[in-house]
């Protein structure tokens, strides 16, 4: 169905999740002009797209005209059972995790040739960090990303044929390099990401075991590089790891 946005082919359906997937990760409001640029739409499309979209709740319409995120969407994705047994197994040892360290932890999934942050703890003490639930990642630049490769040999060849962009002046990007770092910490059952995201940071993260029904998934510390301490940060992380798959383990019993 070519509809009356002028391409061939492109569906209604398409072309509204291109305007949803365009809204700014940070939640920030965005002008209807602005978001058709982002999707690559045409201006009138947008305009008709976000008055449906508003209607149906998936947007919101500010007084300034601008448009955010609506709720129903949020909705919507609390009725994925994956991730919400996901969730509920992981959410009490990232929070404990935070307690005992003070530091932002993170629980992603594999989304595509991403990580998906689907679960965060942190709190006053933690120092800022750029990836927030609902936000996606390269995955060979954040610490639950390459804890994620560390499971997945069989494809790790396509992925290092991509081109690995920088996030800054740290990032690995070197595919032979990169096959190197990950062939030692698949040896060591876990990653560390040393600036490769933000600049200052360092991140420590430990897949979860593949099981069926679940995407891949790894939960993370990310903490100021001055301040990491991988002897004191490892055992806290392997702990909360086991008891997260002891839970699921437990869900997939009953």
């Amino acid at each position: 169905m070519a509809g009356r946005s002028g391409e061939p082919g492109v569906s209604l359906l398409e072309r509204a999740s291109r305007m949803l997937r365009a809204v700014p990760e940070d939640g920030a409001p965005i002008a209807v002009p602005d978001l058709a640029r982002r999707a690559h739409l045409p201006v009138s499309t947008a305009h008709r797209l976000a008055a449906e979209l508003v209607r149906l709740g998936a947007l919101d319409r500010l007084p300034d005209g601008t448009v955010e995120m609506g709720l129903a969407l949020w909705e919507l994705g609390e009725r994925s059972a994956v991730l919400r047994r996901l969730r509920e197994a992981a959410l009490p040892e990232l929070v404990e995790l935070y307690d005992l360290t003070g530091e932002n932890v993170h629980l992603g999934v594999l989304a595509g040739s991403e990580v998906l942050y689907v679960a965060k703890a942190n709190g006053k003490r933690a120092i800022p960090t750029l990836s927030e639930v609902g936000q996606r990642h390269p995955l060979h630049a954040t610490g639950v990303g390459r804890a994620i490769l560390l499971t997945h040999p069989h494809w790790l060849d396509d992925y290092l044929a991509t081109e690995l962009l920088p996030e800054t002046r740290h990032t690995i990007t070197d595919a032979a390099r990169l096959r190197d770092v990950i062939a030692r910490e698949a040896a060591q059952g876990y990653a560390l990401t040393r600036q490769e995201m933000t600049l200052g940071n360092v991140s420590i993260a430990m897949p979860l075991r593949p099981r069926p029904g679940l995407p891949p998934a790894a939960i993370g510390i990310v903490a100021h590089a001055s301040s990491a301490d991988e002897v004191r940060l490892l055992p806290l992380l392997r702990r909360a790891v086991t008891a997260i798959e002891a839970r699921l383990d437990l869900t997939s019993a009953g």
